[in-house]
Order: structure tokens, then C-alpha cells, then sequence
């Protein structure tokens, strides 16, 4: 689950991490009220779970209350990377002498969590990875002693310059770590930290991503979902016992397994095509999750074509055939469809499916061809 700027400050600021002290709005006449109540300077910032927010002009700064109203009213509606912008920040403007960067992930290659630091934050953190990445200073962190404090200091003094300085880093380190590792979080990050002209190290930005999976020990959390349009697709999914998630293609897939259904999307990629989304109806012989499926599949405007490739193990290929039957006509389908049946029950479903005119392959291989072949034809008429 991917937090907002605002929740992850809160967070930030139950684990004793410096973070300014802002209001979240909604409106333009909300914008101004804060910028009242906070005291000119502000910064008025868009609420979106992506990155690119200042280079898109999601971030300004506002002089007075009307002007940060008038920021507002720009930035509120924005679409910044797909996010619209519903939920602003403002923040007062403090004055900044130095930006950090500061961030823990989980590397999967070590399989340790791993913290990064660099004395070069702000918005070309991006650009600092690529091209100089020595500056990048990486710790590993040892999950069952966690980030401990001379460790966190070893790491600070060869970013910050002054020993107030780098002890105060130090200590929003092992913070970090904390919030971190007590809240089951997969990333958390701060760009920039900066260092203000009185001294003061304070969290500017935060981004945090809480792992799904972890979110069963802290059902309080649950609380701070803000799904997208794109996540409620994936919410709703769920809740039919289907495995959702939405990618950029063309071709719409339907398989059941995990296994098969990223086979499938390499074999799609493989060929020339571009898969639409990762979509596992399970292994349950239940024909009302294909409509469900179905349903998932006709609602992205992107589909062009639906490859439905089953292989019948626990899954029977005649249950399947009954479901694809009832969903074409449940919804109305008008985009090409391609299937693949091979497995249980697979004479059974594959002579339902001739009967109401739908031709199934036996060849994954063969299905994906032809199911790129109309997604390319099948576009203009979408």
C-alpha cells in the first residue's frame, strides 16, 4: 500500500522524525485557511502517489493566503503521471541550507534491507543514480539487530559536514529504521532531507510503501488506503477471489494459475504483443469468477483482444467454457476473443464453446499469435 505524502509525514512524526508541520486540503478556500493559520511563506503541494510532482508543477510556493488559494485552484485536478490530483499539502516554507537524500529498501538480491544516502537529494536524485552513483552511499541492514546507532553515524559522516549535523542524521536514521521496520513497510524514503540555515535536520518529503501482505498486523492501517481508480479494479478483484493487476498493453489475459498467467505474458512479449494485465481466476472450478474476470477485462479502454488460456488441472476446461458462454453474454462483448483450453475436461469444454461459435486453440503458442494478430486489426474500432 502506497502512502500519500501526508500520511507518511504522520507516521514519520509518530517515530520522532522532524517533519514540518502542515495541513492536507482539499480546496481552494482550505489552501488558504492553512496558509492563514500556518503563516505565510507556504509551499502548496499535489497529493499524488507518484514521483515528478515539482517538474510537473505540483509543487509551488505561495506569498500570501490568496496566492497560495490561486495555487491551489491550479494544482487541484492536475493528471500528474495518470494520478489526478484530489488532496493537496501545504506546508510552510522554511529556509533551507543543504538537501540529502535518505532511503531504506529491501534489496532483493541480498535479501537484507539496504539504506541509501547521499549528500546530492532534491528532484534529480534519478539523475544522481544514473550517472554518478558513487554517490550513493549504501549500508545493509541486519534485520534481526536492525540499524543501530553507531552504524547510522558511520553512514552520516560521510554525507554531513559539522558533528551537530551528522549525529542529528544519525539519529533520523535509526528513526527511520524503526518506523520502518515496526509498520512491516517495504520502502521509506525522505527527498530531500534537509538541513535548515539555523541547523535543524527536518523531513521536507516522505514516501512510504507499507507491505499488503503485513497489513493483517495492523489493521489501523487500513484506514489510510486512498485506492486509485486503477487499485479499486485490484480491490475489487479480490473480493471474487481473483488476482488483478493492471499493466499497459493491448491484449487482455485471463488464465488461471500464477504460474501460467506469467508464462502467458512472456510468451505475449516474446511474439511482439504487450499484455493489458497480470489476471489469475485460481484453480476453482467456478464459472461466475470468468464473468467477474470478463467484466475486469472489458472495463480497461486499452483491451483491444481477451486471451483466455487455460490449462485444466483442479480448473475443468468445461466450467471455464460455461463461464466464457455466460460472460460474452452478460456483457455484451464486442472485442475479439481468443482461447486457449488444453487439460480436464477439455473435449467437454471445447465442444461448448463450437456451439456457441467461440474457437478454441490447443497451442499457447499458437492462441498468442493469433490474439496479437487481432489486437492489432481489433484497434480502430475500440
Amino acid at each position: 500500500m502506497k502512502l500519500e505524502e501526508f500520511q507518511a509525514k504522520k507516521l514519520f512524526d509518530e517515530h520522532g522524525i522532524p517533519v514540518p508541520r502542515g495541513r492536507m486540503v482539499t480546496t481552494v478556500s482550505g489552501a488558504e485557511a492553512a496558509a492563514e493559520e500556518l503563516g505565510c511563506p507556504v509551499v502548496v503541494k499535489a497529493q499524488v502517489k507518484t514521483g515528478g510532482r515539482g517538474k510537473a508543477g505540483g509543487v509551488k510556493l505561495a506569498r500570501t493566503p490568496r496566492e497560495a488559494g490561486e495555487a491551489a485552484g491550479k494544482i487541484l485536478g492536475m493528471n500528474i503521471k495518470g494520478f489526478v490530483v484530489e488532496r493537496l499539502l501545504v506546508d510552510p516554507a522554511l529556509s533551507v541550507a543543504g538537501e540529502y537524500y535518505l532511503g531504506i529498501t529491501v534489496d532483493r538480491k541480498r535479501k537484507v534491507p539496504v539504506m541509501m544516502v547521499s549528500a546530492s537529494g532534491g528532484m534529480d536524485i534519478e539523475k544522481v543514480a544514473a550517472e554518478t552513483p558513487e554517490k550513493i552511499f549504501f549500508h545493509p541492514v541486519d534485520p534481526h539487530k536492525g540499524l543501530r546507532f553507531f552504524e547510522a553515524k558511520e553512514m552520516a559522516f560521510k554525507v554531513f559536514q559539522g558533528k551537530k549535523n551528522a549525529l542529528d542524521a544519525a539519529s533520523v536514521m535509526v528513526k527511520l529504521w524503526r518506523c520502518m521496520n515496526s509498520l512491516d513497510a517495504t520502502l521509506v524514503e525522505i527527498n530531500p532531507l534537509a538541513r535548515l540555515e539555523d541547523g535543524m535536520i527536518i523531513a521536507l518529503d516522505a514516501k512510504m510503501v507499507i507491505d499488503d501482505n503485513a497489513l493483517f498486523r495492523h489493521p489501523d492501517l487500513e484506514s489510510l488506503r486512498l485506492p486509485s481508480p486503477a487499485e479499486l479494479k485490484e480491490l475489487e478483484a479480490r473480493k471474487h477471489g481473483l488476482s488483478y493487476v493492471r499493466l499497459d498493453g493491448e491484449i487482455g489475459c485471463m488464465v488461471n494459475g500464477a504460474g501460467l498467467a506469467m508464462a502467458t505474458m512472456d510468451v505475449i512479449k516474446h511474439l511482439g504483443g504487450t499484455p493489458a494485465n497480470f489476471l489469475d481466476i485460481g484453480g476453482s472450478s467456478n464459472p461466475e469468477k470468468v464473468v467477474h474476470a470478463m467484466k475486469l477485462l472489458v472495463s480497461d479502454d486499452n483491451v483491444k483482444v481477451i486471451f483466455v488460456n487455460v490449462f485444466g488441472g483442479i480448473t475443468r476446461c468445461d466450467d471455464v467454457a460455461n463461464g466464457l458462454v455466460k460472460a460474452v453474454s452478460t456483457v455484451d462483448l464486442k472485442l475479439p476473443m481468443v482461447v486457449r483450453l488444453t487439460g480436464t475436461n477439455e473435449v467437454e469444454g471445447i465442444k461448448i464453446l463450437s456451439e456457441h461459435g467461440i474457437k478454441a486453440f490447443g497451442d499457447m503458442t499458437e492462441a498468442a499469435r493469433e490474439a496479437i494478430l487481432l489486437a492489432g486489426k481489433g484497434g480502430a474500432g475500440r
